[in-house]
């Protein structure tokens, strides 16, 4: 397989801009900021979008996130270093990406429930499918990683 990239994506201003508004509406919201980097995180990790894992690590970093926390994200359950919070955000995380295998089971949401607010929930599932739709873009248009540098 080609990795010679496909299409620049920003370079189709309209789309683009729809697809960033709501992003920028996401990264508005209550929930921080490292919890979003680690929910995009192991989104791209399970889509294998190579542009966004760079991406979202280096922004992770930015704010404060560890190495050693990165490192471990693809097995979170198994680290010991996520409290209950995030890995309920990075359950909620796997089963709307793996939406086919999981169909959101109740005890996914039952466990996302006892840590979020229904309002947060909403949150939490907006950028779970927004990262979800960047991924898909960027494996679709083969972007490269690597050129990302965090503002």
């Amino acid at each position: 397989m080609s990795s010679a990239p496909r299409i620049n994506l920003p370079r189709h201003a309209a789309s683009y801009a729809a697809m960033y508004g709501l992003q920028k509406h996401v990264d508005a919201g209550q929930l921080p900021v490292q919890l979003h980097e680690l929910v995009k995180m192991r989104a791209s990790q399970i889509n294998g979008c190579a542009f966004c894992i760079d991406m979202h690590a280096r922004e992770a970093r930015e704010h404060g996130e560890s190495d050693r926390r990165l490192h471990l994200l693809s097995a979170w359950r198994e680290s010991g270093v996520f409290d209950a919070r995030e890995c309920a955000a990075l359950a909620w995380t796997e089963a709307l990406t793996r939406l086919e295998q999981s169909q959101a089971s109740d005890a996914v949401y039952d466990e996302v429930r006892a840590q979020f607010s229904e309002a947060e929930i909403v949150e939490l599932s907006m950028a779970i499918v927004t990262i979800n739709g960047w991924n898909r873009l960027n494996v679709a248009f083969r972007t490269p990683p690597g050129r990302y540098t965090p503002a």
